[in-house]
């Protein structure tokens, strides 16, 4: 019985197979005639007729086939092609921008975040306008805005590679006294700049000598501290024999901006001065030349500062460097009013990150050339070479009592410090740490106890 129902299933698969192949045949048996030479294919229409040019003229369309569209040019429309920093050729330089009050400095920088020189970069502000680096310094300064959001746009140039992308900025309408984004791209090296123009400050305390100034470190001041102020003039210094010759602290010169370009320069001898002295064990401050125009520059020198001694343990303060560059500094023409908004931009600048913070100046540049009123609630670092100090309108906290001093280890002239402040030192104050308890007597004359 299953032999007899297999036989039958098997017969029926065969039927079923013989009508599908049958009917295949018939759909294609046009093809199979051309493939068997049994019929000729129709000829291809080569040219259109006149009637058919006249529907291409009236529609459109070109003829009855539908792809030749492919070859009509203006059937697309014009690509649109946007700027891509893949299509340029040349350095790769982008935009960096910060703001301190109602203004904009905007920074052409390259991938390794050093400012582009030499090329007149343009860029557009929207609803504002163009501005361009005519002086080629890389950077772009605008004041005089409205507060609000920016957008800024890099214009192309020859040479270079731009973004595609635009770039917002919140422009305020008020300062305020915090270190600045960015900070980093406006600060540069001695390599970058003509030292022997920007460097340029002037001791005044030292045209204002009577001579009678001691040079040698004073062992006999009480409580007084002794110490000394350092920059590049001194040269390189064996701080181990610093701080075998008695000295106590140090303030070290971490930068100054140029007194011609206003460029932010970091003093060459800094990172190797601090961190001698630090590794001698001599506890240390800093001071920053400043030749600030206004409260946006100082805000600036300040966010340079604390940029370059956020990593160290600075126990002494930050002081502000007021002096001239010999008549021909960019800020030797500041009247008293507006050196002192610059200063007090700078000092509070300092004091919001942190850090205690004063100004050093010699005695006739604090009664002629500052208002002190306005910065009496700061450090004062008198700089006076006499034997005794007969500056008595504020009280001083620390006193400089002569540029001719001599210490082994400094192969040159060094400067001779006393100071009276109170500072605990067993505090790490990097990053802005608060160890100060005050002022002691010292009996050098008008000095504060707290």
């Amino acid at each position: 019985m299953g032999s007899r129902r297999m036989k039958w299933a098997m017969a029926g698969m065969i039927v079923v197979f013989m009508v599908v192949f049958a009917v295949i045949a018939i759909v294609n048996l046009d093809t199979v005639k051309q493939k068997l030479g049994l019929s000729e294919r129709e000829p291809v229409q080569e040219e259109m007729t006149a009637q058919e040019e006249e529907v291409e003229t009236e529609d459109g369309q070109i003829g009855g086939d539908l792809s030749a569209f492919l070859m009509d040019e203006t059937f697309f429309d014009p690509e649109v092609k946007f700027k891509s920093i893949e299509s340029y050729s040349g350095r790769s330089v982008s935009l960096m921008m910060s703001s301190v009050a109602k203004d904009l400095r905007i920074m052409v920088v390259d991938s390794v975040g050093r400012l582009v020189t030499g090329a007149d970069f343009t860029v557009t502000i929207q609803d504002v306008g163009e501005y361009t680096d005519n002086d080629k310094d890389g950077v772009i300064y605008v004041d005089g805005l409205r507060s609000g959001e920016y957008s800024v746009f890099l214009n192309e140039k020859d040479g270079f590679r731009v973004p595609n992308t635009i770039t917002t900025i919140q422009v305020r309408q008020d300062i305020e006294y915090r270190v600045l984004d960015n900070i980093e791209y406006l600060m540069v090296t001695e390599e970058d700049i003509d030292p022997e123009k920007e460097d340029k400050a002037v001791n005044s305390a030292e045209e204002d000598a009577d001579g009678t100034e001691n040079m040698e470190l004073q062992f006999d001041k009480g409580s007084a501290k002794l110490g000394i102020d350092v920059s590049k003039w001194n040269q390189e210094i064996n701080w181990e024999a610093v701080k075998d010759a008695g000295v106590e602290f140090a303030i070290i010169r971490c930068g100054y901006r140029g007194a011609t370009t206003g460029a932010l320069v970091i003093d060459p001898r800094y990172e190797e001065n601090i961190e001698g002295a630090i590794s001698a064990g001599i506890p240390v401050g800093v001071y920053f030349f400043t030749q600030a125009l206004d409260e946006v520059e100082a805000v600036e020198e300040a966010s340079m500062v604390i940029r370059l001694i956020e990593n160290y343990d600075v126990d002494y303060p930050v002081f502000l460097d007021s002096e001239s560059a010999g008549g021909r500094g960019r800020a030797d023409g500041l009247d008293s009013d507006e050196r002192t908004r610059a200063h007090r931009a700078f000092l509070q600048t300092i004091e919001a990150a942190g850090y205690e913070t004063g100004v050093y100046a010699s005695r006739n540049w604090l009664n002629d050339r500052l208002d002190m009123s306005r910065l009496s609630d700061y450090r004062i670092w008198l700089a006076e070479y006499a034997d005794a100090p007969t500056y008595d309108a504020y009280y001083y906290h620390m006193w400089q009592y002569t540029s001719k001093g001599t210490v082994d280890g400094i192969s040159t002239n060094v400067d001779l410090n006393l100071c009276y402040m109170n500072i605990d030192t067993s505090i790490n104050h990097a990053k802005g740490a608060a160890g100060y308890s005050g002022v002691v007597n010292g009996d050098t004359g008008n000095v504060p106890v707290e």
